[in-house]
């Protein structure tokens, strides 16, 4: 398996610490409202990532954080009249929803930084007894200059970011030794939270959270830290300094970040009016869609979001719904026969698919290519049903499918409730107006029902429904 290292700019093979089993950390959101699609397109990368290592019979402990006190959330608590824990509670549980509908599992461990603030002094301290941390009016600051090697992730140097960077730099630069130097540990002020510590009451800074959370529940060293490109300067970078030189090791084998999303090949912002939460494409969107739609790129390159493309993508995910869905009704319809050799032999051409699909997987989680694997496998299903096939083959060609999409964490069997009394008449009122030709009144009930999620298709056995 070849995984692309933001460290070294190529792609390597994946060789975990322990032989069968995956230490992987991603970046989860700040929780200061609903969560954006930007937002989304980690969540369902690396997600998908994690559901590949378990196809692959591997164990994975998968930590994603919640950063749960941070300055936005502070702000937003204060508009609102709330504390930051209440306000942070809540969109929390909005933001599990949201990955539930994208069909996101929840991670291994989902840490709040709220309840690791223990493990951040424990750090710090660390920091300061080791000599790569000082603190100065109970702001506890890291110096970059002492760690040797800063800058490897994101390939910058230290005398150029001095020179015109100011990503690094925050309030109270008086203090500190060297512009560059970063916080570790804040003083407490009016109206924010605050713990005690051995430098007075305050907070930590957003750094320290993921180094500390990664470092508990995943050890000095893990297999995998993933994330946002957005996040490789100055946080990754961040968290490299402090935790090596806190635990003396190398503190991920492998950097992973995904590709920005644009909005109609424009940067997602508010100010261009062009920012859409996950909650307001799925008020227009199934979440399998937008899952799909993200997985048809590979995931460090950047993706473009827009109405046509995801109705493109609408319209082809469809297409696999159907399939699955006809594969479905042959095998209610087949007999209790078991397969035959010939049947094996046909069923024995699908092997040459699913390594397709591995190989794209394997070559850094080309998930574009993986999807054009299975859709390979459902023109093979599309004309295999159109034979006489037993209930053995239909069954063992329906499980590889479903297997399949699950690594994309996709179902495409639809499983369809009953029709409430009301629908069933329309449905029949509708096939009553064909009958008599009246196709205006069959076009205006089919469009009613579509308005209602309900899909209608007239095939030559009858008229069909499905959920949009």
């Amino acid at each position: 398996m070849q995984i692309y290292n933001t460290m070294s700019k190529k792609k390597e093979t994946f060789e975990p610490l322990v032989p069968g089993e995956v230490r992987m950390y991603v970046c989860g959101p700040t929780v200061y409202n609903y969560i954006h699609i930007g937002n989304a397109r980690p969540m369902i990368v690396f997600d998908t990532v994690r559901r590949y290592f378990e196809y692959k019979g591997m164990k994975v402990n998968y930590v994603s954080n919640f950063t749960d006190v941070d300055d936005k959330i502070i702000k937003e608590a204060n508009a609102q009249g709330i504390s930051s824990e209440e306000l942070a509670a809540h969109f929390i549980d909005e933001c599990k929803q949201d990955m539930e509908s994208l069909h996101v599992r929840p991670a291994s461990t989902h840490p709040l930084a709220t309840k690791e603030i223990p493990e951040m002094i424990e750090l710090i301290s660390t920091l300061i007894d080791k000599g790569y941390a000082y603190e100065k009016a109970g702001t506890v600051y890291f110096s970059p200059r002492k760690f040797t090697g800063y800058g490897k992730l994101s390939h910058k140097n230290l005398d150029d970011l001095r020179a015109g960077n100011r990503e690094l730099k925050v309030t109270g630069e008086a203090e500190k030794e060297d512009p560059l130097d970063f916080v570790l540990w804040k003083p407490e002020k009016p109206g924010e939270p605050s713990w005690d510590s051995p430098w007075g009451k305050g907070r930590p800074g957003w750094h320290t959270e993921c180094s500390a959370m990664a470092k508990k529940y995943l050890g000095d060293s893990i297999d995998i830290h993933a994330g946002g490109e957005d996040l490789i300067f100055p946080h990754h970078e961040n968290e490299i300094a402090q935790s090596e030189a806190a635990n003396g090791q190398e503190f991920a084998r492998y950097w992973m970040h995904n590709g920005f999303l644009n909005i109609d090949n424009k940067k997602m912002s508010k100010s261009l009016g062009n920012f859409f939460t996950v909650r307001d494409i799925l008020a227009q969107y199934d979440g399998q869609v937008v899952r799909f739609f993200m997985l048809g790129a590979q995931y460090r390159n950047p993706l473009n979001f827009s109405k046509d493309l995801m109705e493109a993508a609408k319209a082809s995910w469809q297409r696999i719904v159907t399939a699955r869905g006809a594969l479905e009704e042959a095998l209610r319809a087949a007999g209790e026969d078991s397969i035959s050799a010939d049947e094996e032999k046909l069923f024995a051409e699908t092997d040459a698919i699913v390594a397709d699909f591995e190989d794209s997987m394997e070559d850094d989680f080309n998930t574009a290519d993986a999807i054009a694997a299975i859709f390979e496998l459902v023109k093979f299903s599309n004309v295999a049903i159109k034979d006489q096939h037993s209930k053995s083959f239909l069954e063992k060609l329906a499980q590889r499918m479903d297997t399949l999409l699950d690594v994309m964490g996709l179902s495409a069997l639809v499983e369809e409730g009953p029709l409430s009394e009301e629908i069933e008449a329309l449905i029949e009122k509708r096939q009553q107006a064909r009958k008599a030709k009246d196709f205006s009144t069959a076009d205006k009930i089919r469009d009613d029902l579509l308005a209602q999620g309900i899909v209608l298709e007239d095939t030559r056995e009858g008229v069909k429904w499905h959920k949009a």
